[in-house]
């Protein structure tokens, strides 16, 4: 998948009124999740995108990764993105599902595994791939 192509997704699903939002949502959450994730799968990760959201996610290769709930997560990218948390969870969630459709089933899966099951709500995608409340 292209940058634009990524951009656009999430700017859809979102709802956001202007690329630049999709764009602050997409750096806001690929940035918190490089924070929660191992270093070298968040390296993996970037490697299976287009360079500029790859970048997102590089600079902690050899970290573990901190565990945070998704409470946490959210407080993180809403800050990142200087927005209201609860606009953060719509745009994080649009993130989450664009990026599923990015990467091979197989690395979406290992990248599922880092979350506990508090999580569940950012990966819930329905048939139609609609976010879902």
């Amino acid at each position: 998948m292209e940058y634009n192509e990524f951009i656009t997704h999430v700017q859809s699903l979102a709802q956001s009124d202007s690329r630049e939002e999709a764009e602050g949502a997409t750096r806001a959450t690929l940035e918190t999740l490089k924070e929660r994730i191992a270093g070298d799968e968040a390296e993996e990760l970037a490697k299976n995108l287009p360079p500029q959201l790859g970048n997102y996610l590089r600079g902690r290769e050899g970290d573990s990764g901190q565990s945070f709930n998704l409470q946490e997560f959210i407080a993180r990218a809403s800050q990142k993105e200087n927005i209201e948390p609860t606009t953060a969870v719509i745009h994080v969630r649009a993130v989450f599902a664009v990026l599923q459709n990015a990467i091979s089933p197989e690395q979406f899966a290992t990248l599922h595994a880092y979350f506990s099951h508090d999580y569940e709500e950012l990966f819930a995608i329905s048939s139609t791939g609609e976010l879902t409340a």
